[in-house]
């Protein structure tokens, strides 16, 4: 009988032990936009290094990606993120609308909020066939353009955004900008959800002569497919500034406050800045940027070029906005 109480007194310290260690590990759930799948990869480990060291506790990082604007509403909708690193200030006005982030988001982390910076660039196939240099080249007829749908896809916004952008620094024009870009669109044969399908489609389909996307998608190609595609920046881009926040209902439900605001301090860091770099995109940190040694491109911001990204959104995007009417031109067509 005693052996018994023995064994059965042990069981019961070893199940303990084992629901306290379970119980121990938090963690930590980020939504996040398409192409970004790799950095978080890099980033989630090191940032639990990093937790266990300065706090000696154990932290897992979980992921979901998806369309940047796609993922704003999935977290406005419920998805119990933590944290949310998306590509563009829309979708976190938007979740700030809701209440779900904080209305002054842009001045809870430096840079307005964005660890990084990205542009928009194309991918051409190997030896460039169609001869694409610049967003020109893009409205010629005969030429398959691939991007991500603007409605689902920070991504396809920004590329958007890119083309009338240049085509108004071209001619002056919102008239000549809003057929330039119509033009564009018509040259895309199919609108992927994100930016990541929109690479899969132009790379494993074959689909297009041009795929247009984030800087980022350079590295991945490179490590999947070796010199099979070739990099072009245009004459002008679009910088993009990929934000964060701290999702406060979900947060302040689960306890993860502090550890929700640790994890994007992480990204601010040298360590994390570096590893931000390594990924291809392009980092705050002067020091750290200079070693990443990127090419030169040429930007403009939103803001400096089109207005605030709030009249932006509601006049290129919203139902029945400039987009949709595009759309519903190079559709008739």
């Amino acid at each position: 009988m005693t052996t018994f109480r023995s064994f059965m007194l042990g069981l019961g310290f070893a199940i303990a032990g084992a629901v306290g260690a379970q119980a121990a590990e938090t963690t930590l759930l980020n939504a996040s936009y398409d192409v970004s799948r790799e950095l978080y990869k890099e980033i989630n480990p090191a940032f639990s290094a990093h937790w266990k060291t300065a706090k000696g506790q154990d932290v897992s990082v979980n992921q979901s990606h998806g369309g940047s604007t796609k993922q704003a509403k999935s977290v406005a909708e419920g998805l119990e993120a933590d944290v949310v690193t998306l590509n563009q200030a829309t979708d976190l006005d938007f979740l700030a609308s809701k209440d779900v982030v904080a209305k002054d988001w842009k001045q809870q982390f430096p840079n307005e909020a964005a660890p990084y910076t990205t542009t928009t660039i194309f991918i051409v196939r190997k030896g460039n066939p169609k001869g694409i240099k610049d967003w020109d080249d893009l409205v010629k007829a005969g030429t398959s353009v691939v991007i991500p749908n603007p409605k689902t896809s920070g991504n396809g916004r920004y590329t958007y955004l890119a083309a009338w952008g240049y085509a108004l620094g071209a001619d002056k024009s919102e008239d000549k900008a809003k057929d330039f870009v119509t033009k564009l669109f018509a040259n895309v044969p199919v609108f992927d959800g994100g930016g990541r399908g929109a690479t899969t489609t132009f790379t494993q389909r074959d689909v297009g002569d041009v795929l247009v996307t984030f800087e980022n998608e350079v590295g991945l190609l490179k490590t999947e497919f070796g010199d099979k595609f070739d990099v072009v920046y245009p004459s002008l881009s679009i910088e993009a500034a990929p934000p964060v926040a701290i999702v406060q209902s979900v947060v302040a439900k689960r306890g993860t406050a502090e550890l929700a605001k640790g994890y994007l301090d992480f990204l601010f860091s040298t360590e994390g800045q570096k590893i931000i770099a390594k990924q291809g995109f392009r980092p705050r940190e002067a020091a750290v940027l200079a070693e990443a040694k990127l090419p030169e491109a040429k930007t403009f911001k939103v803001e400096d070029v089109l207005g605030s990204w709030a009249d932006t959104q509601k006049k290129h995007f919203a139902d029945g906005g400039v987009y949709d009417q595009i759309t519903t031109t190079t559709k008739s067509n």
